[in-house]
């Protein structure tokens, strides 16, 4: 089995390399120092996501996010995106359902220019109608192709029904109607409302020491306040599945199907996380995609594609199966998808199999950390998902300690084969009779 020498270990970041500071106004900074790198790689969120989006507007998290370095009250758009490309920075905004996010990237000497384009952008955006209209245009394309993508259909019903009711329920980029009906005064109300610093995380990687980080940050943003901010609501918790449910989508026109089947998966602080994630691996990633990829798509034939996924978050997670198939191999290949899941919960996986995905979780985690951008997302992790400063020195042993009936035991409390949601997007279905 493959396992990390001491330096290997040493290597990864830690607590004796990570910089992690709380400034007084409520922003949490981490870093850690590459000077091999003459970059600096900057990420971070703040909670500013699409669970603030009321029904009838969704998408104006996200909307916000996008529109903020469109021009401020300081510059304009093509001002902003000028200072930024003539040293080769990058600078950008985004944002998923409980948070908003940024991430950019210069050489160390033009990162105080970027830190005072975010700030900018964070605090002083004017939302410019002519610029609005124009981002409101190419969400209504991206919108249309949506519409017509059979994986992304069957992704948003699948949402729907696994989180019945609840916010986790909603895309983050909405629907044409909610978008249509968002204002420019939206959009400045929500950025009034929900950017702030409390509860901002900020991660810089690269060319500088934690306290030059922290005189940047603090020169940058140190000053930044908002009494207005509203604080993040107390999430619910996602109701139980009781039943298996299916849905097919119609699509005319379309050659395949795309298929997901999955079930409410652990958190990812959960203690069954790590035994439910190497379970995944052998069940539809390792290798050809796991057990599923093999019997599915190479032994069957009746998939283009076929793996799983474990999508592990803060409050929730989803356990999902996702295939691509030919219309007419759909029943079969829903059939023998429910055959392999019901193997896994009644036999162990073998230690080889067992062995072998753990050697890959600890063999590429020194891979991920090679670039300032993968260390940057790892810091990340840490902080949103609360693992501490030590995970990463810890992250073999805890792979390691996983045992063969850990495995079999969470997949028997998560894969419930008689609750799953099933939900393909397609042609239409046709009946034994040949009708549709």
């Amino acid at each position: 089995m493959r396992s990390l020498q001491n330096g290997d270990i040493k290597s990864l970041p830690g607590p004796d390399d990570i910089g992690r500071t709380e400034l007084p106004n409520g922003i949490t900074l981490l870093t850690r120092s590459n000077f091999n790198s003459p970059s600096v790689v900057i990420s971070g969120y703040f909670h500013a996501g699409s669970i603030f989006d009321p029904n009838d507007k969704l998408g104006l998290a996200y909307y916000t996010a996008v529109s903020i370095m469109r021009g401020t009250q300081e510059r304009t758009f093509h001002q902003i995106y000028d200072s930024l490309e003539s040293v080769g920075a990058g600078l950008g905004f985004s944002a998923s359902t409980l948070t908003g996010a940024f991430s950019g990237r210069s050489l160390c000497e033009d990162l105080p220019l970027v830190l005072a384009t975010l700030s900018e952008c964070l605090r002083s955006p004017v939302f410019p109608p002519p610029e609005v209209e124009r981002l409101r245009a190419q969400f209504m394309t991206g919108l249309a192709i949506r519409a017509q993508d059979t994986a992304a259909n069957a992704a948003l019903k699948f949402d729907e029904l696994i989180f019945r009711g609840h916010p986790f329920a909603r895309p983050e980029d909405g629907y044409p109607e909610t978008v249509a009906a968002i204002t420019q005064l939206d959009l400045v109300e929500f950025h009034k409302k929900h950017y702030g610093p409390q509860g901002m995380v900020m991660v810089l990687v690269g060319a500088i020491s934690h306290q030059e980080a922290v005189d940047l940050v603090l020169n940058a943003l140190g000053s930044w306040s908002n009494a207005e901010q509203e604080p993040l609501p107390a999430i619910v918790a996602v109701s139980p599945l009781h039943n298996e449910e299916r849905e097919h989508i119609a699509l005319p026109g379309k050659s395949q199907t795309d298929l997901i089947m999955g079930v409410l998966g652990p958190r990812r602080a959960s203690p069954d996380y790590f035994a439910a994630s190497l379970g995944n691996s052998v069940l539809g990633q390792f290798g050809m995609m796991g057990r599923i990829g093999d019997v599915v798509r190479e032994q069957a034939g009746l998939a283009y594609h076929a793996s799983t996924s474990l999508n592990a978050g803060v409050e929730t997670g989803t356990w999902e199966v996702t295939a691509g198939v030919n219309p007419k191999n759909l029943a079969r290949a829903i059939d023998l998808i429910y055959s392999e899941l019901r193997r896994f919960i009644q036999e162990p996986v073998t230690d080889e199999e067992l062995a072998d995905s753990k050697s890959n979780y600890i063999g590429r985690l020194p891979l991920s950390m090679e670039s300032n951008s993968g260390v940057a997302g790892a810091l990340i992790n840490l902080e949103r998902f609360n693992l501490g400063l030590d995970y990463y020195r810890r992250y073999p042993s805890l792979v390691n300690a996983v045992t063969v009936d850990q495995v079999l035991d969470t997949a028997r409390a998560y894969l419930h084969p008689e609750k799953m949601i099933v939900v393909s997007s397609g042609p239409a279905l046709i009946n034994k009779r040949g009708k549709k």
